[in-house]
């Protein structure tokens, strides 16, 4: 039976005397890590899944539900070069989106998760703390800063080894500082969800690969610009070096700042990533003329350019672009700007938990003598018709964010490929 003859039966059920209960519009629950799956290994095939907020909203406007690549209308041509799977370029002061490819896609991010870890430990740890380096830090997966078992670091220094080289064994220990991996991942996805970054399911501090892990050049660019918004964060970015101490009959040794663009005129930093399933991932952000930037990169190889050096062109580029072009999208300031969905007027904007998301419409309850009057037959009629018409606009627009089958054509300038 299709949905619009199960809205039918429904009403005929509710007409008949039924209680008058309704199950919500929008009830899916939002995606979760799932760390006993088995490892991802590769990109997803087909294309990452496109990300959207509660009730399928688009985050940051209509303009960038696409699958492809969206330019503000009289900009410059596109800097040739640019081979990532998706990308955004955005003011980082107005929030204003000036062009972006593939914006909601779901990408695995790699080491540039460790932008979210930062946001979310940076408040909740004292920098003057020490951790005290275990077996685990030592033998963590992929890079490492070089911590030893026994060795003393203060929280600070972690801070600057995670950002400064990608210390994986360094977001080890930070997050059993802030009560262990467990606790930290669920504080990394809820403070995700109060800045509107409904792309993001974070399943290690680190960004190694976990089944279902995911954020998108849209929701980096909301957290590398709240990084660089962030005076304390802003100079973990920066900094050039800093010294491990010795430990474990090990001298100590200077670390240095590992950002590919620490050079670029005007800089704030730059978080890279790669793993087998991200490939190369890079978010930056640079100033210049009192007006700040902020360029993510996603699921890109180093030939025919790094995933920074795509990140360069498209500063160069944004910096040519009038601010008085407009915009094709928003980075929002935090959910409570993420609109509800438009079948369901009494949902919240508030971020929903991982079961619900947004309700549905209430259905009035019947009356006492066992069956609505004529008034009731027709309010439950217009709220059948809304649900049938609410059924055919989920369809559709389930049909549109199916991967790699491109959006609406949004507002802007469609670009040719790059």
């Amino acid at each position: 039976m299709g949905a619009l003859g199960s809205v039918l039966v429904a009403l005929a059920v509710l007409l008949a005397g039924a209680p008058a209960t309704a199950a919500p519009a929008s009830d899916a629950p939002r995606p979760t890590a799932d760390p006993a799956a088995p490892t991802p290994t590769a990109p997803l095939p087909g294309g990452p899944p496109q990300g959207s907020g509660p009730g399928g909203v688009t985050v940051g406007g209509e303009g960038l539900d696409t699958r492809g690549t969206v330019v503000v209308d009289g900009a410059p041509p596109l800097p040739g070069g640019l081979a990532a799977a998706g990308w955004l370029v955005a003011d980082a002061g107005t929030g204003a989106v000036l062009a972006a490819r593939d914006p909601h896609g779901r990408h695995y991010p790699a080491s540039t998760l460790k932008t979210l870890t930062l946001l979310t430990l940076v408040p909740r740890l004292d920098p003057a703390s020490v951790v005290e380096g275990t077996v685990e830090d030592e033998a963590v997966e992929g890079s490492r800063v070089g911590m030893v078992t026994g060795g003393r670091y203060p929280v600070s220094l972690l801070f600057q080894a995670l950002v400064m080289q990608s210390g994986n064994d360094a977001a080890n220990a930070l997050a059993r500082a802030a009560g262990g991996v467990e606790v930290t991942v669920q504080a990394m996805n809820a403070r995700a969800l109060e800045m509107g970054a409904f792309d993001t399911v974070a399943g290690s501090p680190s960004g190694l690969d976990v089944a279902g892990q995911s954020s998108s050049p849209y929701d980096l660019a909301l957290f590398f610009r709240a990084l660089v918004a962030d005076p304390v964060t802003a100079a973990l970015l920066t900094t050039r070096t800093a010294e491990m101490p010795a430990a474990g009959g090990r001298a100590g040794f200077q670390i240095q700042n590992e950002n590919p663009l620490a050079g670029y005129p005007g800089g704030l930093g730059g978080k890279t990533g790669f793993t087998d399933a991200a490939r190369h991932t890079f978010v930056t952000a640079a100033e210049r003329d009192g007006r700040r930037l902020v360029v993510s990169v996603m699921g890109t190889e180093p030939v025919p350019l790094r995933a920074a050096d795509q990140a360069a062109l498209l500063l160069d580029w944004g910096f040519t672009v009038p601010p008085s072009l407009g915009q094709v999208g928003r980075l929002v300031g935090s959910a409570a700007e993420v609109p509800a969905p438009p079948s369901s007027p009494a949902a919240s904007a508030t971020p929903a938990g991982p079961a619900r998301v947004a309700a549905g419409p209430a259905v009035p309850p019947a009356a006492a003598d066992g069956g609505p009057p004529l008034p009731g037959l027709l309010a439950l009629g217009t709220a059948a018709a809304a649900v049938a018409v609410a059924v055919l606009s989920a369809r559709r627009r389930a049909a549109r964010r199916h991967p790699r089958v491109p959006g609406p054509r949004p507002p802007g300038r469609p670009a040719p490929p790059a």
